[in-house]
């Protein structure tokens, strides 16, 4: 059996080393364009801003590291320029030698990738304008970056993964950064309301935003380069174009093999094309969305690694499938974590999928012991089944794990009931008794008991302000002073049973707290006494963030002693 794959890094490599711990015999040939074969691209941007500081740090494996572990017959600045289906043959052409030649196959892979997008604007192909896919672009932008030297201004266009990580590199490398991007928040992933935190903390940290702002041009006059936008200009010495991928699958369509309308080649869950002889992985492949079962495109690199292996299970006859990508993803900007997994609420508002949706504001580990710190979450749930739809979180410490254990919920479909049940590991540096997973899953079955009953950030403007309802602010004296919602009335937790007499049962009452966790307690007090409740999920604080609204009190309710 003789396999030959065309491109390396985490599909092609991983699809190469499991083909050999599988078959010792088999012919394995994998050919590569450029001069690696397997390298850490998600470790780029941390190269270019001096994070990672020896280049041989981003090379995973070399040609003669590969052959000598694994026997396979590797060849780096080899483009495979067509493919005979037919004949079973790629055509090669040796970029070294610039001579064309032929390969036969019984198995081909294609893992192509992605390649960057490239706007169709003025300057988008400038000296001064780069993109990051690959070690040579991040060689070209690390030279860039240290021949400007420190004050230098960077523009980003694109706050997605990487423009986010480059931006945080180039600012770390003495570089004014401003990054551009054409949707109202960074980060796509994320819904809005979730993406607020990321952008108070990114301009704390000296990065200045451009949100709506789409890119019209980028102009270089007299040596000074100007990247015009749909909001005003601002002033570069270095551009990055960091506003997507799409599939590298010219060899697959010039082969007659069926792709969809953004050129993902299309597979069937071997990762087998409609040619039972060539298999296809990585960013050039559409696949399943785990949660809606829909076809899709995330180009993600975990996604890429299953399927490699996958093919070369199904090429030694073991019969793998691929069940679908969730998207999850996590990311560092500075301090601060960001996580996602599954469906965020654009997409499952999109779809049409009968959902809700909780929000917590839970510490990383118990409270008390030393270092705690706070994240933000967000947990969506299928109404009827109580099924996790998808999770984001943002913070610090902690983050992480937390999303971790919320994708491997989504991926057993585990509901809100179930994570109640989770025995999570606790000790106070750690975590907490009741860890913010726990907490997620216990509000989604307050929920679904009717044990509490929500409204939203979003609704808040809409809610009367002529007595027909009432609305009730339960915080502290101290955090009502620092500002208030406009029209709500403050009346402390602790304080209010000995207020109830100046409520009206009759009358719905809309309750909020910081977080949430007390204006719960609160509507538990008042349903008990005959009101009709409403908890503000999030919190003053989730409000506040998102709107940027919330104004200093005529006067608050003191606490009687």
């Amino acid at each position: 059996m003789k396999t030959v794959i065309v491109g390396g890094v985490a599909g092609g490599a991983s699809a190469a080393a499991r083909l050999r711990r599988l078959d010792e015999r088999s012919d394995i040939v994998l050919l590569e364009r450029g001069e690696y074969i397997s390298f850490a691209n998600c470790g780029l941007p941390y190269y270019v801003g001096g994070e990672i500081t020896e280049k041989s740090a981003l090379t995973l494996q070399t040609p003669e590291s590969f052959y000598n572990r694994f026997h396979i017959d590797v060849r780096v600045l080899s483009e495979v320029v067509s493919i005979d289906r037919a004949g079973k043959t790629v055509t090669i052409h040796d970029l070294k030698e610039d001579r064309q030649y032929t390969e036969t196959y019984d198995k081909l892979i294609l893992s192509t990738g992605a390649e960057p997008l490239v706007p169709p604007i003025e300057g988008a192909k400038s000296a001064n304008v780069f993109t990051l896919r690959n070690i040579p672009d991040a060689y070209a932008i690390r030279d860039k970056v240290v021949a400007l030297g420190q004050g230098k201004k960077a523009v980003i266009v694109g706050g997605g993964y990487i423009g986010v990580e480059m931006a945080e590199n180039l600012l770390n490398a003495g570089l004014d950064v401003t990054v551009v991007e054409m949707a109202d928040h960074l980060i796509a992933p994320l819904d809005a309301d979730m993406a607020a935190d990321v952008h108070h903390y990114a301009k704390e940290k000296g990065l200045k935003l451009m949100l709506g702002s789409a890119v019209t041009g980028i102009v270089e006059r007299d040596g000074a380069m100007t990247v015009t936008t749909s909001t005003g200009d601002v002033a570069a010495d270095v551009v990055i174009l960091s506003v997507g991928v799409r599939p590298e699958s010219r060899l697959a369509k010039e082969a007659g093999l069926p792709c969809n309308a953004k050129g993902g080649i299309l597979v069937d869950d071997h990762m087998r094309t409609e040619d039972d002889n060539i298999y296809a992985v990585g960013d050039a492949v559409e696949i399943n969305e785990f949660v809606t079962g829909d076809k899709a495109m995330v180009p993600l690199a975990g996604p890429a690694n299953k399927q490699g292996r996958i093919a070369a299970d199904n090429i030694c006859g073991l019969h793998s499938r691929y069940t679908g990508t969730q998207g999850s993803a996590v990311l560092k900007l500075f301090d601060m974590t960001i996580a996602t997994t599954g469906l965020n609420e654009r997409t499952a508002k999109a779809k049409g999928i009968d959902y809700d949706k909780v929000f917590l504001y839970s510490a990383n580990h118990a409270g008390y012991y030393p270092g705690s710190t706070m994240m933000s979450m967000k947990v969506l749930f299928e109404t009827l089944s109580g099924r996790i739809l998808g999770a984001q979180i943002v913070g610090f410490d902690g983050v992480d794990k937390r999303c971790d254990v919320l994708a491997t919920a989504i991926r057993f479909n585990a509901t809100g009931r179930d994570l109640t049940q989770l025995e999570l590991c606790y000790a106070p540096p750690f975590g907490s008794a009741k860890d913010p997973v726990n907490m997620a899953g216990f509000v989604i079955e307050n929920i679904e008991k009717g044990l509490v009953h929500q409204f939203h950030w979003h609704d808040v403007a809409a809610l009367p302000r002529d007595g027909s309802v009432q609305l009730l602010d339960v915080r502290t004296p101290a955090e009502a002073a620092r500002g208030m919602i406009d029209g709500f009335t403050n009346i402390p937790l602790d304080e209010l049973r000995q207020h109830l007499k100046e409520l009206d049962n009759t009358k719905p009452i809309y309750v909020h707290c910081h977080s949430g966790l007390r204006s719960y307690i609160a509507c538990r007090i008042l349903t008990g006494e005959g009101f009709h409740c409403y908890n503000l999920a999030g919190g003053y604080r989730l409000y506040q963030s998102v709107t940027g609204e919330g104004k200093p009190p005529v006067s608050a309710m003191p606490c009687k002693k």
